[in-house]
């Protein structure tokens, strides 16, 4: 055998060898070094350390898991580990493994229409939430995930441009899905998912967490592939008060389950984070207008504000978005005796007012008040303790209208001659559907002269006390809770006449309260039969003989009620025989 051949052999084998070798090294480099990327990315989103390499073994061997509460995509909120998104494809990603949970396992009816609803409002098929489902080997062809370490709420902002919504539909939403939580705490990251951008208000959300909210658009600056290690998806609709009119025309929700506790709870930490006090009121009363500088403007804003000076004999001041900070707009109206201004997004600040104060709505002609009511809806909530009054523009003569301006300013030239002459003539506005109704933007968008003698007697009539900041009075509100040691007992008197006398204790808490009036509602009902006979009683102890009979067994109810409306449970149900 040639040794030269042999030679060269071995050398061919030997250099093949230390080429795999490096190039094995030099893969390995790119691993550690593409790892090293990846955790310093993960590494900007917080100061929480994370080992890459574990959390990566972890999403390969558990996928993701997921639990959530409630029963339907409308009142559902989920909690998952690992759950991932795709900012090339703007999909989250569930990744299956032989220890992932899913909870709800809806199958198919995941899709019908949602799994939740991202936005706190209800079944906007623009707010709905779902994922695409891969096993956990995909990762392995998948570009390597960016790990965010910070425990996350994802959600959506319905419309961050107007102040309305920004409060109603976002800010209350968000920070009581925040209580609901132990681990949505300050140190949580918000990221808002609909698309828009940060819009007019966004410091407002940067004092629900001590971390800078993250935007869809600002999360593919961080990688192709990014997992959340902890997540909750969704925001409780517990807190909100009013429907936009996209299903029925606009009014409050059905069952409204927030009070104003809950809301001055809210505005409390608000006020906190933005570094006003109530105790820098001086103690002067006064009136807040405020004031519009762009449309739906107050022509004669001058005069109004000298009259009401005037007539309250108040000092009264004018704010605007435009002329003040936020922070300032609340430590004013949150020492004012009262509030006015035209009907707008603006008037959700009312939020802020002290108990007692009036809220005063004013309405451009042909807008029914009665139809528009989310700030009457806001201001008359149980523990708002606000007096709210209505006035209405009933001159035609006293208001300015804009027919050449854009559609969604108000402009109607876009429509045929005889629909505009209709709307021109028109005397008030038909209830309508959300949310580009062209009548209803002509007259919303209107100026107005207020007939202000009319304005200060309708304030006189609808006030019932002055105005001004009132303590909280906790007893108004709370209800009585069960009679106790309820006893019957019957006599009979021959064959066809019988009595059954009823005897109970007063509810235990009613002794540490201070109640204008107590009464107790009695049902009788006679077993086997489908009516009763209801009784209000103010003793503790009745005897019972109107169509009570003989050797019968009766069914009793007892219940108490403070001050006529506050209806207390039923106690355990009595069982009776004459």
């Amino acid at each position: 055998m040639n040794i030269a051949a042999v030679f060269n052999a071995l050398l061919v084998s030997v250099l093949a060898a230390l080429l795999w070798k490096y190039i094995k090294l030099r893969e390995h480099a790119f691993v550690v070094e593409e790892e090293l990327v990846l955790t310093r990315q993960s590494q900007e989103l917080s100061q929480v350390q994370i080992d890459y390499q574990a959390a990566l073994q972890a999403l390969l061997e558990d996928g993701t898991r997921m639990v959530c509460t409630g029963r339907m995509h409308t009142d559902r909120l989920c909690r998952f580990q690992s759950l991932c998104y795709s900012t090339e494809a703007e999909e989250f990603i569930y990744f299956h493994s032989n220890a992932s949970v899913m909870l709800p396992n809806l199958g198919s009816r995941r899709f019908q229409p949602a799994l939740l609803d991202l936005s706190s409002v209800e079944d906007h098929n623009t707010q709905y939430f779902n994922f695409v489902e891969l096993p956990a080997a995909a990762l392995k062809f998948m570009p390597k995930p960016v790990f965010v370490p910070d425990v996350a709420l994802i959600a959506n902002r319905f419309n961050p441009d107007n102040l309305m919504h920004v409060f109603h539909d976002d800010l209350l939403p968000i920070y009581y899905t925040m209580q609901q939580f132990s681990d949505l705490g300050a140190e949580a990251r918000l990221f808002f998912m609909e698309g828009w951008s940060e819009g007019a208000h966004f410091d407002l959300y940067k004092l629900l967490s001590n971390k800078q909210p993250l935007l869809r658009e600002q999360l593919k600056t961080l990688g192709r592939l990014l997992c959340f290690t902890k997540s909750y998806v969704g925001l409780s609709k517990i807190t909100t008060w009013y429907q936009y009119g996209f299903v029925q025309p606009q009014g409050p929700k059905a069952n409204i389950l927030v009070s104003g506790n809950e809301i001055r709870q809210f505005t409390k930490f608000l006020m906190q984070k933005l570094n006003v006090s109530l105790e820098e009121s001086s103690g002067e009363e006064y009136i807040v207008v405020f004031s519009r500088t762009i449309n739906r403007l107050i022509l004669n804003e001058a005069e109004l504000i000298l009259a009401l000076a005037q007539e309250f004999q108040m000092k009264t001041i004018t704010v605007s978005l435009e002329e003040h900070s936020f922070s300032d707009i609340v430590r004013l109206i949150s020492n004012a005796s009262m509030l006015v201004s035209m009907h707008g997004a603006q008037l959700v600040t009312s939020l802020f007012l002290p108990r007692g104060a009036v809220v005063v709505e004013l309405f451009p002609y042909a807008i029914n008040p009665e139809h528009y009511t989310p700030y009457k809806t806001l201001a008359t909530l149980p523990g708002m303790d606000l007096q709210y009054v209505a006035w209405q523009n009933t001159a035609r003569e006293d208001t300015v209208t804009y027919p050449d301006r854009p559609w969604d300013q108000g402009g109607i030239a876009h429509l045929d001659k005889a629909e505009q002459e209709r709307i021109m003539r028109s005397t008030e506005v038909p209830r309508h559907l959300c949310c580009r109704n062209p009548e209803w933007l002509f007259r919303a968008y209107q100026d107005t002269r207020v007939d202000i003698p009319a304005l200060l007697q309708v304030i006189r009539q609808a006030v019932k006390s002055k105005p001004g900041p009132k303590k909280q009075k906790w007893a108004a509100g709370l209800y009585p809770g069960k009679v106790r040691d309820a006893k019957c007992q019957a006599s009979v008197q021959g064959t066809s006449e019988a009595k059954l006398s009823v005897s109970w204790q007063i509810p235990w808490n009613l002794r540490y309260l201070k109640v204008r009036e107590v009464k107790y509602e009695v049902w009788i009902q006679e077993q086997g039969e489908n009516t009763y006979m209801p009784y209000i009683l103010s003793h503790q102890n009745h005897t019972f003989s109107e169509n009570i009979k003989p050797f019968t067994i009766y069914l009793v109810w007892i219940r108490c009620i403070f001050n006529k409306n506050l209806l207390g449970p039923f106690a355990d149900v009595l069982l009776c025989s004459t």
